[in-house]
């Protein structure tokens, strides 16, 4: 008896079939409008994994990465807004502070949009963003090199290391502010229209209220590894996508040889996911996490081979997903993530 999909399943397919792909051409030029993130809103998606008590649907991690690669197929960018927002949607859920009761739940209900801004964190030890203790909260200085989804969030969740070594995350809004002036919008090969920006930071202050977790850098070390050397469900979003357009083409042996591999690969990326222990067997996750890369690449030059000239045309899918491919392979990256991908490259 075949399983019914995830009522946010279906809301995400929905989404995408009817509003993500038909104008992802456009907003791959344009930048993700503010109807998108509505959209998530209205579809129950910014809530995926929150606690229902606070208006979340609380649903699996299997479930969650589903939607994750379906949104990513269809529009990569809008993708990449919208998955900064689990990340502080996860730690508040965990968190005992007052800023859980403030923010969790118009953060998992959607009214509010949360970014990110502690990637830096995992440069250590360098340091580009120095938390110091100071006045009944914390000040913040340097500068945060990537934060995406700017004039789409409405907080951010922002890192800094003391200089005890430890890193200190707090919440603040994500708008200029005294002490927080963000750049110009980055011109950039693939997703432009996610709204990056640099954050240069002097002297922001924030509350202790602010705060939500102090930990020591060599532990959030080991529970952030994980994060980056699992395969990301946008992978192999952007992989099935192109493998559609290699379809349409009428390219379906090729296709069929793509897919049988990739959803091999899936399959075992997906269940080291689930492992109990998030930080062993990081080899494997790292082979499977370049396996992964391997067949992408793959399945977007196919989709270019199999539309010739016209692929290149800047409103064409294949040619766009290629891109996308391209920014997922440095997404997230870490030193770790960047030897064994190298390693694997010299192997071809």
């Amino acid at each position: 008896m075949a399983v019914a999909p995830h009522p946010l399943v279906s809301a995400a397919r929905s989404l995408a079939e009817d509003v993500l792909a038909p104008n992802a051409a456009r907003v791959d030029q344009e930048g993700v409008p503010v109807s998108h993130v509505e959209a998530l809103r209205r579809a129950g998606l910014l809530g995926v994994s929150a606690p229902e008590e606070y208006g979340g649907a609380g649903a699996p991690d299997a479930v969650a990465r589903e939607i994750a690669e379906i949104l990513a197929g269809a529009c990569c960018s809008t993708w990449f807004v919208q998955t900064q927002h689990h990340t502080p949607v996860r730690l508040l859920a965990r968190a005992g502070l007052p800023v859980r009761e403030r923010l969790l739940r118009p953060l998992a209900t959607g009214e509010l949009m949360a970014g990110i801004a502690f990637a830096h964190v995992r440069a250590f030890p360098r340091v580009p963003v120095r938390a110091r203790a100071e006045r009944g909260g914390w000040r913040f200085d340097g500068t945060v090199p990537w934060y995406t989804g700017w004039g789409l969030n409405d907080v951010m969740l922002l890192a800094g290391v003391t200089e005890a070594d430890e890193v200190v995350f707090a919440f603040t809004d994500a708008r200029e502010q005294p002490g927080l002036r963000p750049s110009p919008p980055m011109r950039l090969a693939a997703l432009t229209a996610a709204r990056t920006v640099t954050l240069e930071l002097d002297g922001l202050w924030l509350p202790d209220e602010s705060v939500v977790l102090r930990t020591p850098q060599k532990e959030f070390a080991l529970v952030d590894r994980p994060r980056n050397t699992n395969a990301s469900p946008a992978v192999f979003g952007v992989a099935e996508a192109a493998l559609r357009v290699l379809e349409e083409a009428g390219e379906t042996r090729t296709a069929h040889g793509l897919r049988g591999r990739l959803d091999e690969v899936r399959r075992q990326a997906y269940e080291l996911a689930e492992h109990p222990v998030p930080h062993e067997r990081i080899e494997e996750r790292l082979t499977l996490k370049t396996r992964a890369y391997d067949l992408m690449r793959a399945a977007t030059t196919a989709a270019i081979v199999a539309g010739s000239g016209r692929a290149l045309r800047l409103d064409g899918t294949a040619q766009r997903l290629a891109r996308e491919g391209m920014f997922l392979l440095v997404q997230g990256q870490t030193s770790d993530v960047r030897r064994a991908h190298l390693a694997a490259l010299a192997q071809i």
